[in-house]
């Protein structure tokens, strides 16, 4: 593969890495720390938001990034003709 192709899927690779990073840490890490207060009015079945947020939405959140990230590396792949067969 030649040179230029190798740096454009690398950098496609750390774009997607810092946007979806980015995505985890604002709504993994900070919206439930900064935002409990504002969160626990609201409840989900029963549980207040936030703690919900915090525990089982931050986990569930990660999860759907992986895949996201899995579909977004396997069109990458395509594009640059990497896919496995």
């Amino acid at each position: 593969m030649e040179k230029e192709k190798l740096q454009s899927y690398w950098n496609s690779n750390l774009k997607y890495l810092v946007i979806l990073c980015s995505l985890w840490f604002v709504f993994g890490l900070a919206c439930p720390i900064l935002f409990v207060d504002q969160l626990n009015n609201f409840n989900l079945a029963g549980i207040p938001l936030g703690f919900w947020f915090a525990t089982q939405g931050a986990f569930i959140f990660t999860i759907i990034l992986l895949f996201i990230y899995a579909r977004l590396m396997n069109n990458l792949d395509k594009k640059h003709g990497l896919e496995e067969d």
